[in-house]
């Protein structure tokens, strides 16, 4: 009785190994970036997320929004962006709902340490700036033409 516990724990382990072998052999973000098509490449896609309710009253006016688009964000991607209206609501640590006008950033660009530097630093100057508890990031891999 004890031999076929032990053959039915070895089996399991057996299982679970082969299973989480199985997880390896996906790929992963960087491989599935390098298999775009002929003529396209494979490039970032950041979309940076800034609210404009300031957390100590008011929010971000159209002269400091262009103030900072001209200072901290263009100098850092002067190949191109894509700036789009929105409006979004999260909650905050507060506990409750902010619902605000917003600016979406949209980035597309190889990827590089330069780069991840500078949208830390883009996001950085935001948060002070404008007193900011957070800007969203969101990353994805995707295969671009020109």
């Amino acid at each position: 009785m004890a031999h076929a516990a032990f053959r039915v724990r070895l089996t399991l382990i057996a299982l679970m190994v082969t299973a989480l072998a199985g997880c390896s052999a996906l790929p992963s973000a960087s491989r599935a970036s390098k298999t775009c098509d002929t003529g396209f490449n494979a490039f970032e896609r950041d979309t940076l997320f800034f609210g404009w309710a300031i957390p100590a009253g008011g929010q971000v006016s159209d002269a400091q929004w262009a103030g900072f688009l001209d200072t901290a964000v263009t100098p850092a991607f002067p190949q191109g962006l894509t700036v789009l209206d929105a409006v979004g609501q999260w909650r905050g640590a507060s506990g409750g709902v902010v619902r605000e006008p917003s600016k979406l950033v949209v980035l597309l660009h190889p990827r590089s340490a330069k780069d991840d530097a500078a949208i830390a630093g883009i996001i950085d100057t935001y948060r002070k700036n404008f007193g900011q508890e957070a800007v969203l990031q969101e990353r994805q891999s995707v295969c671009v033409r020109f």
